[in-house]
């Protein structure tokens, strides 16, 4: 499974790369913080996989990068999606490493 540590993803929204941001957490989760980009709960996936592009990277988010490893074998497994990127540490990562200001839970 492909990776993309905070530090690198933060270079890349900086520099203007297209890619898609995917956050697999519960909306509850999402209110606290996020990174913006498409809310779809893990559970739903099977049902919103139309949402997520196959044109551009998609970068997966979750609380510490389990649940969306998970969604990224299910996606790949089942849908044949080959350009998923597991935010590694997740948007707890993000929180520390990138944004100090960003709410943890």
């Amino acid at each position: 499974m492909d990776e993309i540590t905070a530090l690198e993803l933060k270079q890349r929204l900086a520099h203007g790369h297209k890619l898609q941001l995917l956050d697999v957490r519960e909306p509850s989760e999402f209110e606290i913080c996020n990174l913006g980009g498409d809310l779809i709960p893990l559970g739903e996936l099977p049902k919103q996989t139309d949402r997520i592009r196959r044109d551009v990277p998609v970068v997966v988010i979750c609380h510490h990068g389990f649940r969306s490893a998970q969604a990224i074998n299910f996606l790949a497994q089942r849908f044949g999606f080959e350009n998923l990127l597991n935010l590694k540490g997740g948007i707890h990562a993000w929180a520390t490493q990138v944004d100090p200001d960003m709410a943890i839970y």
